[in-house]
């Protein structure tokens, strides 16, 4: 039964972003995609040999993933014992760079192989291919370089702006708050602030 009384309108939501509103469309129609191929491959062949396919997906990915971790691992414990040596000597830390050779987009690589499905253990294979760790490397850098210069400030780009500032002394002050409203009214003694 109606009244005649209209609902109340919430107010003017944003509109929603390209990528909110194609995102689950495109993660369906690929999900579909991969379904789709493993029955093509199943009626081309077998469904044993799908199976192999998907078990040397998980295993190729995780061997790449283990690989890409001690690498990363490796690449870490270099880049510290090179920082303490060069504390040793005087040299100032930031002036060793730590040695980056693409282990995130490896790790990448090996997710997508072990995701079932052939689509996504091709862009696992090329996610290996070190050209190919290049150019996606240089893409996402351009990308978030670009949306932190088009940020804002107050928004999360310009944090990330000031937490990449090169503090000279590395100094923290410690210190309180102290607020002179008179709407605060005192609540007790406060503990002192320690480390």
């Amino acid at each position: 039964m109606t009244t005649g009384a209209q609902t109340p309108r919430s107010p003017a939501r944003p509109p929603r972003s390209r990528l909110r509103t194609f995102l689950p469309l495109g993660l369906a129609a690929w999900l579909v995609l991969e379904i789709w191929l493993l029955t093509v491959v199943a009626g081309a062949s077998s469904g044993f040999v799908v199976f192999l396919l998907l078990v040397a997906g998980v295993v190729l990915g995780s061997v790449v993933i283990k690989a890409a971790g001690r690498r990363a691992f490796r690449n870490l414990t270099e880049t510290l014992n090179q920082q303490q040596s060069a504390m040793r000597s005087g040299i100032p830390p930031e002036a060793v760079r730590p040695s980056s050779e693409g282990n995130g987009l490896m790790m990448l690589g090996g997710l997508l192989l072990i995701l079932p499905g052939l689509i996504s253990d091709a862009l696992g294979l090329l996610m290996l291919l070190p050209p190919v760790q290049k150019a996606v490397s240089r893409y996402a850098q351009r990308t978030v370089e670009r949306k932190l210069r088009d940020a804002g400030p107050g928004t999360l780009g310009d944090a990330f702006r000031q937490a990449r500032m090169q503090r000279p002394d590395g100094k923290v002050v410690q210190g309180e708050v102290i607020r002179d409203d008179p709407d605060d009214a005192p609540q007790g003694p406060r503990p002192p602030l320690t480390r």
